[in-house]
């Protein structure tokens, strides 16, 4: 049997420009193009990128909110893409998404109780509600008994995301999305809820996909991490080939944008500046979307567009001609490597 959960195949998601009322338009902004990933059961694959990247939309996509282009979306095995309002009805007792920002996220006239007792109503587990949702508070970090009766601006940025957190785990779903779930945070309240959501998920089995824009915090919980720019996948394998042997000249310049603990080493390191700003997804570049900003872009990647191969190990997947060599990095991509002859 496979431990395989979540499987993105070519997956496409384009939305058509407006170009005003009644004016039809073949352009589109292709949010997410040709991305493909696999997630195992139990497992954390991290989703980074700059703002713009396509990455929310990749989640909104999996859960079922934005509807795909084109490829395919295969859950347990079986493809959900084509599923009807029944069908995904159903499949969100398995798939649930903890969002962004805490504060708009929670109903603000619902107490906290109800907050987290509304998908098990929508379910009918209504069984002993009140016990299962204290038990979820504890869960979580919440005082059942101080807690369950307030409201949510009563809370912190923290407990917020905490009640948010207890309402998407309490269909003891398998697979959980979190978009950006602790970028609105303080730094000191973003360990802790990430310590939390690596505590559930050893304790439920979740699987997470988890989508930030901060490399330092991904390396913390996820197995696996996938780079995304400008709607298309740059560099994918597991998490310790990623810090250790980043290929990418992209994803090197987001490493050497990390601060290091060492002051002597933060000091004399040179980060990684890119030239030019994010094309618009509405009109990306040709050939490798990347090149208008690559330090080590040639002629040939203006013209043609690089596939996700692998590089080095079998599980270390680039979207590359010219990949950096590996033995020219350290552990934050300290330079951009040589070019291959």
């Amino acid at each position: 049997m496979s431990d395989e959960l979540l499987n993105i195949r070519d997956l496409n998601v384009h939305f058509p420009v407006n170009r005003g009322l009644f004016k039809k338009s073949d352009d589109y902004v292709k949010a997410v193009n040709g991305v493909s990933l696999s997630v195992n059961k139990g497992e954390t694959i991290g989703i980074v990128g700059e703002s713009g990247c396509g990455k929310s939309t990749l989640a909104r996509t999996i859960v079922g909110l934005e509807k795909p282009t084109s490829g395919d979306i295969l859950f347990e095995g079986e493809s959900i893409t084509s599923y009807n309002a029944k069908q995904m009805h159903q499949l969100r007792r398995d798939i649930q998404m903890v969002f962004q920002d805490p504060f708009t996220s929670l109903n603000p006239r619902m107490k906290v109780g109800d907050i987290i007792a509304a998908p098990l109503r929508a379910y009918n587990k209504t069984n002993h509600l009140e016990r299962r949702v204290k038990e979820l508070m504890e869960l979580v970090g919440l005082n059942p008994d101080d807690h369950y009766n307030r409201l949510p601006h009563e809370f912190s940025g923290g407990q917020r995301q905490r009640i948010g957190i207890a309402r998407a785990i309490a269909l003891e779903p398998k697979l959980i999305i979190c978009d950006e779930p602790v970028s609105a945070l303080d730094v000191s309240v973003q360990a802790q809820v990430i310590n939390l959501l690596e505590d559930l998920q050893k304790e439920l089995n979740i699987t997470y996909v988890f989508i930030a824009h901060d490399l330092s915090l991904i390396k913390h919980i996820a197995d696996k991490v996938g780079v995304m720019y400008l709607g298309e996948m740059m560099e994918m394998s597991d998490s310790d080939s990623f810090y250790r042997n980043a290929r990418h000249p992209y994803t090197n310049a987001l490493l050497s944008a990390i601060p290091l603990p060492d002051p002597d080493r933060e000091k004399n390191r040179e980060q990684i500046v890119l030239n030019g700003e994010l094309p618009s997804p509405a009109n990306p570049p040709s050939g490798c979307v990347f090149h208008t900003r690559c330090p080590l872009a040639r002629d040939y990647c203006k013209e043609n567009t690089p596939l996700m191969e692998t590089k080095g190990s079998n599980d270390h997947y680039v979207s590359c001609f010219f990949p950096i060599e590996s033995d020219t990095l350290d552990e934050f991509g300290k330079s951009v490597g040589k070019q291959p002859d």
